[in-house]
């Protein structure tokens, strides 16, 4: 996408007539549709479209704001919630991370060879051993420790630096921790975790140890949208890969490692480029 796109998303209660009048609205200001992308989901009676347009003419404005004063007649009348912005215009997160770096490593390889479509702002983190990773980046790094005694304290700091560095976004890259109850009500729909898919079996430490034990054939990874049920919120993306009675624990270990940091990297930057729609406890994906 260049520089001149914009990308339209929305979603409202399906009727007749919701494209006919965005396209024409568009039409109206020169607005030229280079990718359109819809769905209307007949068990919930609910319409989500995505559209990257262009202007190509003399009536196209010159700014966001007009773009959206053309828009605002079809989005009041059939009661859009919905958003544009430039494409190139990031959506800003933040990362947690605990020890493990294999999340966030390819997180910030991906960034900074300019193939993940967000920015990153920062990372936080409860232990202070992937600082020199982080620093290297030249990203801000964030030590909070967390205890029992100061969990709801270091949540707040957590809340302050999201809206310090004006992140849209919190990202869990294998953060080992439960969110408090304020945190996850704090951040509806912005908040993606990653975890390996054997749930809601092998729950807790060493769960490929224990898949090992049982002889499991499949392994994989989930990104999901965090909400107070734990580990059970809206799913953004999965994938699995076969293995066989050949594989010991550390190879689980490390095709799942592998399979995690893929998920999330695909999970958010179909976020980052305004793919992905809530539909109550499901989303809708514009691949």
């Amino acid at each position: 996408m260049s520089e001149a796109d914009y990308i339209l998303t929305l979603a409202c209660q399906d009727r007749v007539g919701i494209v006919a009048a965005v396209s024409g609205a568009l039409a109206g200001i020169d607005g030229f549709i280079l990718d359109s992308q819809q769905y209307a989901d007949l068990e919930t009676g609910r319409f989500f479209l995505r559209i990257v347009f262009t202007g190509q003419g003399a009536r196209f404005p010159a700014s966001v704001e007009g773009v959206r004063a053309a828009l605002n007649e079809p989005a009041v009348r059939f009661g859009f919630d919905w958003h544009v912005a430039p494409a190139s215009e990031r959506p800003r997160m933040l990362i947690a991370v605990s020890k493990g770096s294999h999340c966030l490593n390819d997180l910030l390889h991906r960034w900074r060879t300019n193939t993940l479509p967000v920015e990153i702002v920062g990372v936080v983190s409860n232990h202070d051993s992937l600082r020199p990773l982080v620093e290297w980046h030249g990203l801000p790094w964030h030590h909070l420790p967390v205890s029992d005694a100061n969990r709801a304290e270091q949540e707040a700091a957590m809340l302050a630096l999201m809206d310090e560095s004006r992140a849209d976004y919190l990202v869990l890259a294998r953060y080992m921790q439960v969110l408090g109850e304020r945190l996850v009500a704090a951040l509806p729909g912005r908040c993606i975790n990653i975890h390996h898919s054997f749930l809601p079996g092998f729950k807790g430490a060493q769960p490929y140890h224990r898949a090992h034990a049982r002889g499991v054939k499949l392994i994989g990874a989930t990104a999901h949208f965090v909400t107070a049920d734990l580990d059970e919120g809206p799913i953004i993306e999965q994938s699995v890969e076969r293995v066989d009675h050949r594989a010991s624990v550390d190879d689980l270990i490390r095709i799942g490692r592998d399979i995690e940091a893929q998920v999330l990297a695909r999970a958010v930057a179909w976020v980052g480029e305004r793919r992905v729609f809530l539909n109550d406890n499901r989303t809708v994906v514009f691949r």
